[in-house]
């Protein structure tokens, strides 16, 4: 009887334990852009943090449907409503803060700010993604809402130095990678952008405000969709809270079109996401993955 009473009490203190460890959870808010970046987070968080409290700040024309499915709440914005996010964000109780996904350089261009915005703006002297993002997160500090690295839960997802994917490379290849390599760091530097490609010694493209997709499609014509690299690198001192190098499915299509056959990637620097479908389209598509 005695071990009963004992197993039952054991049971009991268990549930209690895991009840009060899901109620001193952090919930956390998902700033969500395109693609699979905000659904690979959610994954990975759901993981790693079992009790976490999951909310999404979705954004019109950007962000999937579906991620609904997979939050615990979700409520859809316009690009530039920053005090309406932060507002929800309280709502639900949210201390921290993480940043997924891109938004199209378009929907930039289409940017509608609140006065929250306005004045971050009207504060700003260089209007990159490190001056405005940062002064974002300072904004939402404000309101006691930590903004978090976003490769939060996400490390085996940075490649180590050497071969990702994709067939090994030459000796030209890897004369390029490194070639690239060393030209997008300083371009990255200098805040142009963080992607170059390059063909048997020769820079034929450099990233701008276009993105990266455009980029290598100029890069790719400029080579005659052959045997071209693309490098692609984070900043020095990069805030990685925002901006950090991203690879995937989308991006080995659009290499696969225009004639870019291997992608030179910032080793522990580089998100590579989805990273079997990745491997299959490299496989399939005849291209390679370094990480240097």
């Amino acid at each position: 009887m005695r071990v009963i009473i004992n197993s039952l009490f054991l049971i009991a203190d268990s549930r209690l334990s895991r009840l009060f460890l899901l109620q001193m959870s952090e919930t956390i808010g998902i700033i969500s852009g395109n693609g699979v970046y905000p659904e690979t987070f959610v994954q990975a968080a759901r993981r790693e943090e079992p009790g976490c409290k999951l909310v999404a700040a979705a954004f019109r024309g950007e962000t999937k449907e579906c991620l609904g499915e997979k939050v615990d709440a979700i409520e859809w914005f316009r690009v530039g409503q920053l005090t309406k996010v932060i507002k929800f964000f309280k709502k639900e109780g949210v201390t921290k803060a993480i940043m997924v996904g891109q938004i199209a350089p378009k929907n930039l261009f289409d940017l509608r700010p609140d006065m929250r915005i306005l004045m971050i703006l009207a504060r700003v002297k260089k209007r990159n993604a490190e001056s405005l993002f940062g002064a974002i997160a300072d904004e939402m500090q404000k309101d006691g809402i930590e903004l978090i690295n976003a490769t939060t839960y996400l490390d085996d997802l940075l490649p180590e130095p050497g071969h990702v994917c994709g067939p090994k490379l030459k000796k030209r290849q890897q004369e390029d990678a490194e070639y690239g390599f060393e030209i997008a760091k300083e371009s990255s530097r200098l805040d142009i952008g963080q992607s170059v490609v390059v063909r048997h010694g020769t820079v034929l493209a450099v990233e701008a405000f276009e993105g990266t997709n455009d980029c290598i499609k100029r890069g790719g014509e400029l080579g005659r969709k052959k045997s071209c690299t693309l490098a692609k690198v984070s900043k020095p001192n990069q805030d990685f809270r925002f901006d950090v190098p991203v690879l995937g499915a989308l991006t080995i299509d659009a290499c696969s079109d225009a004639g870019v056959n291997v992608i030179a990637c910032e080793a522990k620097r580089t998100l590579i996401l989805g990273m079997e479908e990745v491997e299959r389209l490299c496989k399939e598509k005849n291209v390679t993955i370094v990480a240097l």
